[in-house]
């Protein structure tokens, strides 16, 4: 089958540049083909995928069979796990992302100049995308679609836990490519657990990926943005803060701080500390922290925190600068809006920051000043997440500074270039 790599380590070099030349020329094809076409295959990729439910479920088993012999977390198992509805699930997210505004083509902006050129910026799509991912078999799915509804092609490669799974809906994907009249490679799974295979995309692939994308833990990221000889979209640690202010509600800061830390504790967007304002804190830090006992979280404070909240632990430097993914919260007190933004300045990741208060200026003064990929007032920080954004899916944070931060979705997935248009003009 041709979207996959060999296991034979002696020609895994010249498969993967095969895959990247093939993934190169269904980029070259894709992006002439229209935002009609693209919502059509799309949809021929969800009905196949709807089609092979059996086949995805049986390749499945023999993933959560392998994970069990490894002995992975319930947690790990958990995000492995494929059913009927979760394929449902899968289905519908890409019907989701079929039914989104098409970016490629799309005018950012045009203008004339003097001379009588009628200038466009409009979007274009990235090429080959290289997306390198763990666990979570939908991500297969939803980072094809994505490319796709982007006019990219997808070189993937998922992780050893996930392969048979990631294989059964590949295979799907592709089928439905097909039939739409698309051509297959424009999406490719690396079928290999040899890690050189990894290795191979982050040099690039002699040109012929453009882009790498990241979707996992701390040590795949740190890998990615290490090695990678071509750009990285992506975030290392999403270490996010949520400042509560002087003006804040108090009951909404309850429900907002508890939400943040405790809905889901392993996602990126869960924050890891807490800032209070000291001139309002011992109104606030004991019904904060007893809510947050409550719904079973540890907290590690500053001294000032400790004093307000005696059986709270101490927290040090090492606190401020980690990524619990756990029930666990640093809180420190600080001087108002101003020393929040001075500690997020310090420790921040630069994924999600948020602040509660009623006071709009104040509100306004930490989203201007916070740099940030995201940056939030009176809202969980949970809600980091492109599905939540309306854009129907993401493949990750982005929290550098290139063309895309925050979520990336379909858009964040393409880039510009300037369509000129003359009346035969020449420059004196």
């Amino acid at each position: 089958m041709a979207d996959t790599a060999s296991n034979d380590t002696s020609s895994l070099d010249a498969v993967m540049r095969s895959m990247g030349q093939r993934a190169r020329a269904a980029a070259a094809e894709l992006a002439q083909t229209t935002p009609k076409a693209r919502t059509e295959g799309l949809l021929a990729m969800a009905s196949a995928l709807g089609d092979a439910q059996t086949d995805l479920i049986a390749a499945n088993q023999k993933d959560l069979e392998t994970g069990r012999a490894k002995g992975l977390t319930p947690a790990m198992m958990d995000r492995l796990a494929l059913t009927p509805d979760r394929v449902s699930g899968i289905v519908e997210a890409l019907r989701e992302v079929a039914r989104l505004a098409d970016p490629v083509g799309a005018e950012i902006a045009r203008w004339t100049v003097p001379s009588g050129l009628d200038i466009a910026r409009v979007r274009t799509p990235l090429g080959v995308i290289g997306i390198i991912y763990e666990a979570r078999p939908n991500v297969t799915a939803d980072a094809a679609a994505l490319c796709l509804r982007s006019g990219n092609a997808a070189l993937l490669r998922a992780g050893s836990e996930s392969l048979n799974s990631a294989l059964a809906i590949t295979t799907a994907l592709r089928r439905g490519l097909a039939e739409a009249g698309l051509p297959e490679d424009a999406i490719q799974l690396v079928d290999t657990t040899d890690r050189a295979a990894v290795g191979a995309m982050l040099s690039g692939l002699e040109g012929s990926i453009d882009v790498i994308v990241p979707r996992g833990g701390k040590g795949l990221v740190a890998r990615v943005q290490a090695e990678a000889r071509v750009p990285v979209i992506g975030h290392l640690e999403g270490i996010c803060h949520i400042y509560v202010d002087a003006a804040a509600d108090l009951q909404k800061a309850v429900d907002l701080v508890v939400n943040a830390k405790m809905r889901r504790t392993g996602v990126c967007g869960a924050a890891e500390t807490l800032l209070v304002d000291q001139t309002a804190a011992g109104t606030l830090l004991p019904v904060l922290a007893k809510a947050l006992s409550e719904a079973g979280c540890q907290l590690r404070g500053d001294e000032a925190a400790r004093a307000l909240v005696p059986d709270m632990g101490p927290a040090t430097e090492t606190d401020w600068r980690t990524e619990y993914l756990d029930a666990i919260l640093s809180v420190r007190l600080v001087d108002g809006v101003a020393g929040a933004m001075d500690h997020i300045r310090t420790y921040s990741t630069g994924h999600t920051e948020a602040i509660v208060t009623e006071d709009i200026a104040i509100a306004e003064r930490f989203l201007a000043g916070v740099d940030a990929g995201i940056v939030m007032h009176n809202a969980s920080t949970q809600f980091a997440d492109g599905g939540e954004f309306g854009m129907g899916a993401e493949i990750g944070i982005a929290t550098g500074r290139i063309h895309a931060r925050g979520p990336v979705g379909a858009e964040q997935l393409t880039i510009f270039k300037y369509v000129v248009r003359g009346t035969g003009q020449t420059r004196p």
